[in-house]
């Protein structure tokens, strides 16, 4: 999976043949089948675990704050605290989450993208009720918290669209830019964002 991330986030999915993946990782390509019943189940798998560690990290910031303000900044600033492996992850999961619609016949390629498509819905939600914390202590305006979830989650998926490691802009530098629009987006301060940086320093 390591292997077929790096391939996918640097070469693209679709430009990635499955037998240099095999080569990569030192078995025959038919010894893949052992492990993925084919490309795209080994790239739903990649979702999953990407969703799955996004998810883990949340709950664990989220639960750790008294205060809703420096859980949500804390766990935005997270959101980008990222090495050159969970960027890989991340630009395929938002590359192709596309596919993630699409019912497929192989028994376990559906239920991995099943499990993504579940994953994906779960995190949504737990976002949405951690806004809707935010809105009844007065620091988020008043909003549909489902749309503001997406609509949060979405510019930070965009980053991933276009951002490359080893490029001229640091993930670092990148989530200091995005994380003051996303508290913009959600009607808080994007001063709010160097203030946590000073609490957690």
């Amino acid at each position: 999976m390591d292997v077929a991330t790096e391939y996918f986030g640097q070469r693209g999915y679709e430009d990635t043949k499955w037998a240099d993946v095999a080569t990569a990782v030192g078995i025959g390509s038919t010894a893949l089948y052992h492990y993925f019943e084919s490309k795209q189940h080994c790239l739903y798998e990649i979702m999953v675990e990407t969703i799955t560690d996004f998810r883990a990290r949340f709950d664990r910031i989220t639960s750790s704050y008294d205060d809703w303000t420096e859980a949500l900044v804390s766990v935005l600033r997270d959101s980008f605290d990222l090495d050159e492996r969970d960027v890989l992850r991340h630009r395929v999961m938002v590359a192709e989450m596309g596919r993630i619609g699409t019912h497929r016949t192989l028994p376990r390629e559906e239920a991995a993208r099943s499990q993504a498509l579940a994953t994906i819905r779960d995190l949504e939600f737990a976002w949405g009720m951690f806004l809707s914390r935010g809105m009844e202590q007065g620091v988020v305006p008043e909003s549909d918290p489902r749309l503001l979830t997406r609509a949060l989650l979405g510019l930070h998926n965009s980053a991933w669209h276009w951002y490359r490691p080893g490029g001229e802009l640091t993930v670092e530098e990148l989530g200091r830019f995005m994380v003051g629009r996303q508290l913009a987006l959600l009607g808080c301060s994007p001063d709010l964002a160097d203030t946590g940086v000073a609490k957690a320093a």
